[in-house]
């Protein structure tokens, strides 16, 4: 059977046909990257509002290697550390057309590149009554994703590792718990390294994947970005198939009732 057709994102009240949704940065070239885009089957790339030249179109731009016709344009605010500046660059790259929704980023610490959870939720409250589709990135609390879906949050983006850091799933439990009593799509953001990671997470019950630097940093990004197409619908249709019981011990595959000389 495999995954039937209605087995879609919803995000906001908008579909999304791929589970994965990729990012812009770090590839060795525009071309690479949409290269890559077109290999991953994804329909939503988030672009950095700050890496966009949104002042002068004449220019080349970003943009311009993203096919708009098949992909959902989501700005984030990567850069900001704190939640005025935070809001100040949702509102530009809306101001300049990008779109109404936000990948809402508020860095908390240089080095780490953990979120500020207290200003990414004062943050949330403010995008969302200005009329913005929030999808803010925070740390694996279940706490924290609770409050951010009672500001408003269109979906929840719990982190799997540190941004870039290829780490893969770094504490499982805290997701199988957001995914449990989120009312939204859980997104996981950050940290994966591998296919196996991505598949992972959505064996998890995340509802899709976010991912940029295991794809860009890769050796070969194109070949990557196809492996990561097909780990996470992989992923998603085990976590649909329902798992096997662990055991401590081995269970027969074949029954002995039957066989000759029993």
């Amino acid at each position: 059977m495999g995954i039937s057709a209605s087995d879609q994102l919803v995000i906001a009240g908008k579909t999304f046909q791929s589970r994965l949704i990729i990012g812009t940065g770090k590839y060795p070239s525009n071309a690479v990257m949409a290269k890559a885009h077109e290999a991953s089957g994804a329909d939503m790339v988030t672009v950095a509002v700050r890496r966009v030249n949104i002042s002068d179109r004449t220019k080349e731009s970003l943009l311009d290697y993203i096919d708009t016709s098949k992909m959902f344009l989501l700005p984030n605010t990567a850069g900001c550390y704190s939640a005025d500046e935070a809001v100040r660059t949702a509102r530009l790259g809306r101001e300049a057309g990008l779109s109404n929704w936000v990948k809402l980023e508020v860095i908390g610490d240089e080095k780490t590149l953990f979120p500020d959870n207290e200003q990414l939720v004062e943050a949330t409250r403010i995008l969302v009554r200005e009329g913005f589709v929030v999808l803010p990135y925070t740390t694996d609390d279940p706490i924290v994703c609770r409050k951010l879906e009672d500001a408003g949050a269109a979906a929840v983006m719990p982190l799997g590792a540190p941004i870039g850091s290829g780490l893969g799933i770094q504490n499982p439990n805290n997701l199988r718990i957001i995914r449990e009593f989120a009312r939204v799509p859980v997104i996981v953001d950050a940290g994966v390294g591998t296919a196996s990671d991505a598949a992972f997470a959505m064996e998890l019950g995340a509802d899709a994947v976010l991912m940029n630097t295991a794809i860009a940093g890769a050796q070969d990004p194109v070949a990557m970005a196809e492996s990561m197409r097909y780990a996470v619908r992989a992923g998603r249709l085990a976590y649909l198939a329902g798992r096997i019981p662990r055991k401590m011990y081995a269970t027969a595959s074949s029954p002995v009732e039957g066989l000759v000389g029993r």
